[in-house]
């Protein structure tokens, strides 16, 4: 999903493929990688760096991939079947507890206040 700025849906022209490939030629500087902001939250996935304030957060993995998914939500509510989708692989047991254990120790790294915010039957989202 990120980095990408075009699409050319098949069939397509060998002329169209053509065109569009000397336009990214062309470009004089390279898309980068967004940056993150959710309030004080801040992060980086090229550098693959995360801040709170000023504190450098050393995040697992998984933390970081589930932090940059409810980042990328803005706010919306996402259920524990959508973020495994996203952060875990498909072979993770559908009734493991790997969200709410990743959301607890994600919480604690980001302190207080409190950024993660639990929704009753529906998921977590920033707040």
């Amino acid at each position: 999903m990120l980095g990408a700025d075009d699409y050319l849906p098949k069939p397509f022209d060998m002329r169209e493929l053509v065109a569009r490939l000397r336009a990214l030629g062309r470009r004089t500087q390279r898309a980068a990688p967004p940056v993150l902001r959710w309030r004080d939250i801040v992060l980086d996935a090229s550098h693959r760096t995360a801040l709170r304030g000023d504190r450098d957060l050393r995040l697992t993995n998984r933390e970081f991939a589930l932090l940059e998914t409810l980042m990328l939500a803005d706010g919306a509510v996402l259920s524990a079947e959508q973020l495994m989708e996203s952060v875990w692989d498909d072979r993770l047991d559908p009734f493991s507890n790997a969200v709410r254990v990743t959301v607890l120790t994600l919480r604690r790294k980001l302190g207080d206040p409190p950024a993660i915010m639990n929704i009753p039957s529906a998921g977590y989202r920033l707040k």
